[in-house]
């Protein structure tokens, strides 16, 4: 999750100019060009500063602090440093910092490259003391290096016998021609297309980007270059979230299925694109398959990934690796035990494994089959429908992945109950680095409040899946569960520590109201206690408070209950369900809302306006919410919204970049990740189909995010670049929520259960008769049907026409009949019921023809 680092030893012989003087602070005037990202730390982060072995640093009062080990034999044996940074071969550059240490020593400040062969620009020696001076050398430069290239400063801090922490602050390189970042980046293409496929039957959109105020003429042409529909763009004006001035391109009239298809305006024509549901089939198992990838403690094998993506087993104590079987705590917890914490996903780019991440990323897998159980089709999600060791093993394969990682979050359980929040090095390694080729030391951070509780949810779900599947999993998962909730009950604050970042990634989160409101969720639906009731009831965020346009995340875990509750049968009242039902709906029309004013539509929104480290897992998280309110309503407007996001992740939006590899003519290639890391090492592959990348970051907390992209607009602070880590990382929780996405898109996308349903029902004070009207709205015939919905009140039918009809408590069911077994596309079928009911029994509100939820009308 942080960029790799590199020693610079090399020897140089340079003129140097050198200025010692009391520090009194420095500031550049408006012509020079400063090329240290963050070298005030005024934000009180580090990023992107980097930290090296035996070293450990943060930000106190505003200064750039290490400890350093003693006992190094080099200067270079202990660095700090920043990557990226730039020079140009016979430009003059000012050096310059504060600094100051606990016990005098000298230093060497360096200007060269983070890569073999290590060459030089510059290198000046200093003593630093206990008092604060400002350090200045200038020199000129021979070597060239570009914005977020193999330039490197750094401060080499070893090579003394003792213990010692320096402090640096207003590190600033200034000099050069060239200005930060260069010419900004433009797309390659002018018309932005969803470069993978349109759904057939769905609106089919496309941006243009251009300044006139007057319609443009645009062309559909087929593979052969025919035009096959022309029509005129309609101008938008400029995009707030982008910057561009766009069109909108509505071709939605065009429905032929086909390959190939591009978009002309003028000489400007767009990346092909196809009309047909069949990418959606291979996302979805594409999107589940980057789980296994990402399994620690097991090989991957060639079998199942092919020749290019097979590696050795990761952290199983096999040298260089030390760990994952007996792992100890932090030295400074001393918390008396070791852990055997083997299995589970490395949650991103890095060999970390942490609970709250893939609390969240294993819930959303799990829910992807549990949705598809209760309100769709999950037969597709059966044994043998990934590429995985354990198909054919009888159970259904998205179970047997999410199970890898359940059984590691109950083994970072400690005997208290609590759980860990995170395993990973001690130090960060390198870019690349195979798992088995980690040499670090693991160590786990303490437990926290949240950690146990995304456990205690997690574990509660798996209990109730893997009831009749496995019941002593189910037996051993549940008394997991309600341990972890009970430790957390009585430890309520434990909070991560935000300051735990060295070798992974800290994942603090101040707020643990959602996750308890969360965990209460999941053991109550399971167990149908009354003391979780209590909790979920009583809980400030029940019935759908904490869903918002932003959306839901690791850190905001509330919406997690609630689709839990509205979806999994419980004993809660119908009418507090249909009211986190309705929560779901209000805020997928607001999503609606703001996409329809969007140049490149997304369902995503900060209030000021920016975006987040991981936007395209909150889009995706947000396109979940429009395909649940699509499924708890039937409103066909939902689903058009899902697909609608579809197209922003796989290109159409302002980078021109699908955000998913493999997918579309220009996917991001060069992911943040150790191994699939051919950018920096062209043996190694690059990510394989199927993986999100993290996407838009207004935030810029990486050294090639800071340098290209500085004044970018929310949705073009992005670059396909390993080194952008805040933009181009890849996680199991970004993962998840595609995976969930496209496993619904490839379920709505067959055409086979398109339905309508009007029902009409007359009432007297005991009893009432119904007439249904079931229509055929998809694109094939029916042969043999069965509807199905339930009642939330006391109904009993006591007989119906026109089908057969069947009660088993709430549940109901009617069953085609000889004479009404086919219903061709764009007819109805009518029939009806009489049944008891008392005054106060709602109607039913969600009905299903052969499992899948049908619209009204």
């Amino acid at each position: 999750m942080t960029p790799r680092w590199h020693r610079a030893t090399t020897a140089a012989t340079i003129a140097l100019a050198l200025v010692v003087t009391g520090a009194t602070g420095y500031q550049a005037s408006a012509a020079d060009y400063e090329r240290i990202v963050n070298g005030a730390f005024s934000s009180g982060t580090s990023d992107p500063w980097w930290t090296g072995a035996g070293t450990s640093g943060r930000v106190v009062d505003g200064e750039f602090c290490t400890a350093v080990t003693g006992g190094t034999a080099n200067p270079w044996d202990a660095l700090i440093g920043q990557n990226g940074v730039p020079s140009e071969a016979g430009q003059r550059y000012t050096f310059a910092f504060d600094a100051h240490a606990t016990t005098a020593q000298r230093i060497s400040a360096v200007s060269g490259e983070g890569v073999a062969p290590y060459r030089q620009n510059a290198k000046a020696d200093f003593d630093v003391t206990t008092a604060k001076q400002r350090f200045t050398f200038t020199f000129t430069s021979s070597l060239d290096f570009p914005d977020a290239g193999s330039g490197q400063v750094a401060f080499h801090l070893g090579g003394q016998s003792f213990d010692n922490t320096i402090c640096v602050d207003n590190v600033s390189l200034i000099g050069g021609v060239v200005p930060p970042g260069g010419t900004p980046g433009t797309p390659t293409k002018k018309i932005q297309v969803n470069q993978v496929a349109y759904l057939p039957g769905l609106p089919k959109h496309a941006t243009l980007v251009s300044d006139a105020t007057t319609p443009q003429a645009w062309t559909v042409r087929d593979a052969a270059g025919t035009a096959v529909a022309t029509g005129q763009s309609t101008p938008k004006g400029v995009d707030a979230a982008s910057g561009d001035p766009v069109h909108l391109i509505d071709f939605s009239s065009f429905d032929t299925a086909g390959t190939g298809y591009t978009l002309a305006v003028g000489d400007d024509v767009s990346f092909p694109f196809d009309i047909t549901a069949a990418p959606f089939n291979a996302l979805r198992r594409d999107s589940l398959a980057f789980f296994y990838h990402q399994r620690s403690g097991t090989p991957i094998e060639a079998a199942y990934v092919g020749d290019t993506y097979a590696r050795a087993a990761g952290h199983l104590n096999v040298a260089p690796n030390q760990g994952d079987d007996n792992v100890p705590c932090r030295a400074d917890l001393n918390c008396g035990y070791t852990l055997d914490v083997r299995g589970g996903w490395y949650d991103a780019g890095d060999h970390g494994k942490y609970v709250v991440n893939g609390g969240i990323s294993a819930w959303q897998v799990l829910d992807t089959y549990e949705r598809a159980i209760a309100l769709g089709d999950a037969s597709a999600l059966g044994d043998g429908t990934l590429a995985i060791p354990e198909r054919a093993n009888g159970v259904p394969d998205i179970l047997d992945e999410a199970r890898w990682e359940v059984e590691f979050l109950l083994k970072m359980q400690a005997p208290s109950g609590m759980v860990h929040h995170k395993v990973h090095d001690a130090n960060w390694t390198g870019l690349p680095t195979l798992p088995n080729q980690d040499p670090q030391p693991r160590r786990l951070s303490a437990v926290s409040t949240a950690a146990t509780l995304n456990t205690a949810a997690v574990a509660a779900q798996a209990a109730r899946i893997w009831k009749t599947i496995d019941p002593a999993f189910s037996a051993k998962a549940l008394l997991a569960a309600e341990k972890a909730y009970t430790a957390a009950k009585a430890n309520p604050n434990v909070l991560a520590d935000p300051n735990d970042g060295t070798g992974g990634g800290t994942y603090s989160d101040g707020t643990v109201t959602d996750e308890f409101y969360w965990a209460a969720a999941e053991l109550f639906t399971t167990t149908g206690g009354d003391a979780y009731r209590a909790d979920v009831t009583g809980s400030p965020l029940y019935k759908g408070t904490s869903l918002t346009t932003r959306g839901f995340d690791w850190a905001s875990t509330g919406p997690l209950g609630d689709v839990t509750l509205a979806v999994v049968p419980n004993g809660l009242p119908h009418a507090d369900v249909a009211a986190i039902r309705q929560a779901f709906a209000t805020t997928a029309d607001a999503h609606l809302a703001q996409m329809a004013t969007q140049g490149y539509p997304a369902p995503y929104r900060n209030a000021d306006g920016s975006y987040d480290w991981g936007s395209n897992g909150l889009v995706a998280n947000n396109a979940m919410v429009l395909a649940l309110a699509a499924d708890f309503t039937g409103d066909a407007k939902y689903r058009a919204g899902v697909y609608e996001t579809m197209n922003y992740l796989l290109g159409r939006n302002p980078t021109g970049y699908s955000y998913v590899s493999g997918y579309g003519d220009q996917p991001v290639r060069n992911v943040h990740h150790r191994f699939w890391a051919n950018q920096l090492d062209p043996s190694l592959p690059i990510a394989p189909p199927g993986v999100l990348s993290g996407g838009p970051n207004s935030g810029l907390q990486d050294p090639v995010a800071a340098r290209l992209l500085q004044g970018c607009k929310p949705q073009k602070c992005f670059v396909d670049h390993i080194e952008a880590y805040s933009l181009n990382e890849v996680t199991v929780n970004w993962n998840s929520a595609l995976a969930w996405v496209a496993n619904w898109a490839a379920e709505k996308s067959d055409g086979k259960a398109g339905c309508s349903v009007d029902y009409q029902v007359a009432k007297w004070p005991s009893g009432q008769v119904a007439t249904v009207k079931v229509t055929n709205t998809g694109a094939k015939a029916w042969q043999g049907w069965t509807l199905g919905f339930d009642f939330p009140g006391g109904q009993k039918i006591a007989n119906g026409w026109s089908a057969d009809w069947r009660q088993d408590g709430a549940s109901v069911t009617a069953t085609h009949l000889p004479w009404n077994t086919s219903v061709k596309p764009g007819t109805s079928t009518y029939l009806g019921f009489v049944a008891t009911s008392s005054a106060s029994d709602a109607d039913p509100t969600t009905f299903r023809v052969d499992g899948k939820v049908c619209g009204k009308g």
